[in-house]
C-alpha cells in the first residue's frame, strides 16, 4: 500500500515529465480539416497534456484540461485540440464572430518559435465558433502590446461543439510560415483560456507575474525528420479600386471626383525565413480608422500602424531607438505629407515599394525597405523616396543588438526655403543592444543614435538606457534618454527634441490568495526631465494596479506634476484661446483611476478618469466605455470622454466631449459590417465611417468603405458643414502561384 501511494502520488510528476517536449510524426492518410479529429492520425499521434494553470494561480495544474495533438505532411502542420469542460452544457464566451479577437474568452491558441530565438513567435487562435485569428509575437512577447494581430495570411480552422468539451482543428501551410529547411526543432507552447471560469491554463508553466505571450518558457517540438524545403511560394494579391470622392471645402473642386484605381501586392519567399515583399500602387481605403483621442499635451501624439503591407516583421523596423521619445524609423511618415498652408496632413500616394525581411539563419535577421512616393503639386511637395536598412544579431540566449539606417531624399532638383514642406535630405542611423535573459526576469535596453540633415551638424544625437527587474514580488526599473536640440529624424517619431529624462520606479507584488483580488501591485514613481540643463517637469507618483479575481482591473495613481513652460506659449485646453506665458512653472496634483469589468459577461464597461488641479486650473476627466454583445452576431460599443477644464480668466475654460458609439455585426464568419461614428468637440469634427468586409475566399475581400466628416462649430447657426465625404469599394484576391 506504500508503493502504491507512492506511486499516486509521483505519477502526476511523471506525466509532467512526459510532456518536456512533443515528438511530432508524419501522417499517413489525409487531414480533413472539419473540426472532428475523426482520422486515425490523431488516434496515433503523441498527446500533449497536463496544462499548467496561469491564471488564478501558476502553481498547480489547471482545471480546464486540453489535450494537443500534430501531425503534418508536404504542405500543412496539422493542430487537433480537445478542450474539457467543468460542466457538460458550459456557455461559451466569444466577442463575436470578426477575425482576430482579443480578451479574456474561450480560446486555444498556439504558439510556433521556429527559430527558437524566444524573441519572435507566431500566434494562431481559435475559438469554439470556429473564428480564427492569427499574428506575431516580437520583443519575447514580455508586454501585452507586443503581439499585433493586424498580420493576416492563410491557413484553414474549424471547431466543433460537444457535451462536456468542443474540438478544434487547423491547418497552417509551411508556406505561411518562416523556418530554416532542415531544421529538427522548434519551440512551441499553447494557451488556453475558458470564458465560464475565467481560468487560463498554459502548457509551458508561466509565472503569473509574465505576460502568457512570455516566449521565455517554451517547450520544444521534435520532428521524426528533417523538415524540407516547402517548394515555391510566390503570391499576388492584387486590387481593383472604384472611388468617388468630394471635398466641400476646396474651393476648386465643385463635384465629385470619381476614380478607378488598381494595384497590388506580391509576396515571393526568398528561402522559408526570408521574404520579399512587393507593392504597385497601394491602397489603404479599407484600413479601420484610428480612433481619435483628446489631445491637452504640447507633442504629437502616436498611433499604431495598421496597413498590411508594414507589418510583416516590423519589429526589425520601428523597435529601434525609445518608444515614446525618439525612433528613427516611424512607417506612418510614408504616405502622409503635411500641408504647410493648412497644418493639416494629407494623403501621399506611393508609386511603389519592396521590402526584404526575415531571417539569415537563427542568429541574424534582416530587413531592408524601398518605397517612392508621388509627387504633390498642390503642396509643393516632390517624389519622395524612403529607404530604411536594419540588421539584427542574437546574442546570448534571448538578447540581440540591432544596427539600422534611414535615408529620405529626392532624386530631383528642388528648391528649397523655409516653408516648403521638403527641407533637403535627411537620414539617420542607430545602434540598439536589446537585454532579456533566459528566466524572463531581467529586461533592457541600450542604444544610441545620431541624424544627419542639411541644416544641422551639433546636436543631433540620441541615446536612452533602461534596465528592469520582475520576480514574484519584486519589481523595479531604472530608464533614462536623452535627445539632442537637433535630433531629427524626418521619417521617425520624435516628438519632444531637446530634453534629457530619468524615470526610476519600484514595486512590491502581492498574491492574495483568497478576496476579490488576484494582484495586487504596489509601485512609486519618479520622472524628471530637464532642457539646456533646467528641469521643465517632474512627476512623483504612487501607483496601485490589481487584477480581480473575476479577470477585471482596478488601479489607481496618485499624482504630483510640475511643468515648466521653457518656450512659446500654451494653452492647456487647445482651443485656440490665451495662452499660459512661456517662462512659467506650474504645480499640480490629481488622482489617477480606472476600473475595468468583467468583460465575459454580455453587458461590461470600463471607467477612467482624472480629478485635480491641471496647470493653473482645474480638471475632471471622466472616460466611459459601455460594451453589449448579442452573441455572437452583434457588438455594441459607447465610448464617452469628457473633460472639465476650469481656468482663471482670462484664460479659456473648456468642455470637450468626445463621443464615439460603434456597431459592429457580424452576420457569417465572413462577412462584417461596421458602422462608427465619432464626434470630437476640440476639433469640431463629426465623423462617420461605415465598413462592409465579405471574405469570400481566404484572405481575399471584398471592402464597402463609405466615410463622411462634418466640421460641426457651427451648428448652431448653420447646422452642420459638410467637409468631405468618400465611398470606395475595394476588391482584392490572393493568387497562389
Amino acid at each position: 500500500m506504500k508503493r502504491f501511494a507512492f506511486i499516486l502520488v509521483l505519477l502526476p510528476s511523471l506525466l509532467y515529465a512526459q510532456d518536456d517536449s512533443y515528438r511530432i510524426k508524419r501522417a499517413s492518410g489525409a487531414i480533413n480539416i472539419d473540426g472532428k479529429l475523426d482520422e486515425s492520425d490523431w488516434e496515433s499521434a503523441q498527446v500533449a497534456t497536463n496544462f499548467h494553470q496561469y491564471f488564478p494561480t501558476d502553481s498547480v495544474i489547471g482545471d480546464s484540461q486540453v489535450e494537443i495533438r500534430l501531425t503534418y505532411d508536404d504542405q500543412f502542420l496539422y493542430i487537433g485540440a480537445k478542450m474539457l469542460n467543468l460542466s457538460p452544457d458550459q456557455k461559451y464566451a466569444v466577442p463575436s464572430l470578426r477575425r482576430d479577437y482579443r480578451g479574456n474568452f474561450d480560446g486555444i491558441t498556439f504558439v510556433l518559435d521556429p527559430f527558437q530565438d524566444n524573441t519572435n513567435a507566431f500566434n494562431f487562435g481559435i475559438n469554439p465558433y470556429g473564428v480564427q485569428r492569427e499574428g506575431l509575437i516580437a520583443n519575447g512577447g514580455g508586454r501585452g502590446n507586443d503581439l499585433a494581430l493586424s498580420w493576416d495570411n492563410k491557413w484553414f480552422a474549424e471547431a466543433s461543439q460537444h457535451e462536456g468539451y468542443w474540438l478544434a482543428e487547423a491547418a497552417i501551410p509551411f508556406k505561411t510560415l518562416r523556418f530554416k529547411p532542415g531544421s529538427g526543432n522548434w519551440n512551441v507552447n499553447f494557451y488556453r483560456i475558458n470564458g465560464e471560469t475565467g481560468e487560463r491554463v498554459t502548457w509551458a508553466r508561466i509565472p503569473r507575474n509574465f505576460p502568457i505571450l512570455s516566449l521565455a518558457f517554451m517547450k520544444e517540438l521534435i520532428w521524426d525528420e528533417p523538415l524540407k524545403k516547402s517548394g515555391p511560394n510566390i503570391s499576388l494579391i492584387p486590387y481593383v479600386s472604384p472611388a468617388t470622392t468630394r471635398d466641400f471645402e476646396s474651393e476648386t473642386q465643385t463635384s465629385a471626383d470619381n476614380k478607378l484605381e488598381f494595384g497590388g501586392d506580391a509576396k515571393i519567399a526568398v528561402s522559408p525565413s526570408l521574404n520579399l515583399d512587393l507593392t504597385v500602387n497601394p491602397d489603404f481605403s479599407q484600413v479601420e480608422l484610428d480612433e481619435q483621442v483628446t489631445n491637452l499635451n504640447r507633442f504629437e501624439l502616436f498611433f499604431p500602424e495598421r496597413r498590411q503591407f508594414f507589418l510583416e516583421n516590423a519589429d526589425l523596423f520601428d523597435s529601434f531607438g525609445h518608444p515614446f521619445f525618439f525612433r528613427p524609423f516611424f512607417s506612418r511618415r510614408i504616405g502622409i505629407a503635411r500641408d504647410e498652408s493648412t497644418g493639416s496632413n494629407v494623403q501621399n500616394r506611393i508609386y511603389a515599394g519592396a521590402r526584404l525581411s526575415g531571417k539569415l539563419d537563427n542568429n541574424w535577421r534582416i530587413g531592408v525597405m524601398n518605397m517612392q512616393a508621388a509627387e504633390d503639386t498642390e503642396i509643393n511637395l516632390p517624389s519622395i523616396n524612403y529607404t530604411v536598412a536594419a540588421v539584427q544579431r542574437k546574442m546570448f540566449g534571448r538578447s540581440n543588438m540591432g544596427i539600422i539606417a534611414v535615408n529620405k531624399q529626392t532624386f530631383e532638383n528642388y528648391e528649397v526655403t523655409a516653408d516648403t514642406p521638403y527641407q533637403g535630405e535627411n537620414r539617420a542611423i542607430g545602434f540598439d543592444y536589446n537585454i532579456a535573459s533566459s528566466n524572463g526576469k531581467w529586461n533592457g535596453k541600450v542604444n544610441y543614435h545620431r541624424s544627419f540633415d542639411e541644416q544641422t551638424s551639433s546636436q543631433n544625437s540620441a541615446h536612452s538606457g533602461w534596465i528592469g527587474y520582475q520576480s514574484q514580488t519584486w519589481q523595479w526599473s531604472w530608464a533614462h534618454a536623452y535627445v539632442g536640440d537637433n535630433y531629427n529624424a524626418e521619417v521617425g517619431f520624435v516628438p519632444r527634441p531637446g530634453m534629457f529624462r530619468i524615470n526610476p520606479d519600484f514595486g512590491r507584488i502581492f498574491f492574495p490568495k483568497s478576496g476579490p483580488f488576484n494582484s495586487i501591485r504596489l509601485q512609486g514613481e519618479v520622472e524628471f526631465f530637464w532642457n539646456s540643463g533646467r528641469k521643465t517637469d517632474h512627476k512623483y507618483a504612487f501607483n496601485i494596479n490589481t487584477s480581480l479575481a473575476n479577470t477585471g482591473r482596478l488601479n489607481a495613481s496618485l499624482e504630483q506634476n510640475y511643468t515648466w513652460l521653457f518656450t512659446g506659449g500654451f494653452d492647456p485646453t487647445r482651443t485656440g484661446g490665451e495662452e499660459l506665458p512661456d517662462l512659467t512653472g506650474y504645480t499640480y496634483n490629481g488622482l489617477n483611476f480606472n476600473y475595468s469589468s468583467d468583460m465575459r459577461r454580455l453587458f461590461s464597461y470600463s471607467v477612467n478618469g482624472y480629478v485635480g488641479e491641471f496647470f493653473n486650473g482645474d480638471r475632471v476627466n471622466l472616460r466611459t466605455t459601455l460594451r453589449y454583445r448579442f452573441q455572437p452576431i452583434a457588438a455594441l460599443r459607447l465610448v464617452v470622454n469628457y473633460n472639465r477644464l476650469r481656468m482663471p480668466a482670462p484664460y479659456n475654460d473648456a468642455d470637450l466631449w468626445l463621443v464615439g458609439p460603434r456597431v459592429d455585426l457580424t452576420l457569417t464568419k465572413s462577412i462584417f459590417f461596421t458602422n462608427f461614428i465619432q464626434y470630437n468637440s476640440q476639433i469640431d469634427n463629426l465623423n462617420i465611417n461605415s465598413r462592409f468586409q465579405w471574405r469570400f475566399a481566404p484572405v481575399s475581400d471584398l471592402f464597402v468603405v463609405y466615410t463622411d466628416n462634418y466640421n460641426t462649430e457651427n451648428y448652431s447657426d448653420l447646422g452642420l458643414q459638410k467637409k468631405n465625404r468618400a465611398l470606395i469599394i475595394k476588391m482584392t484576391y490572393w493568387f497562389n502561384l
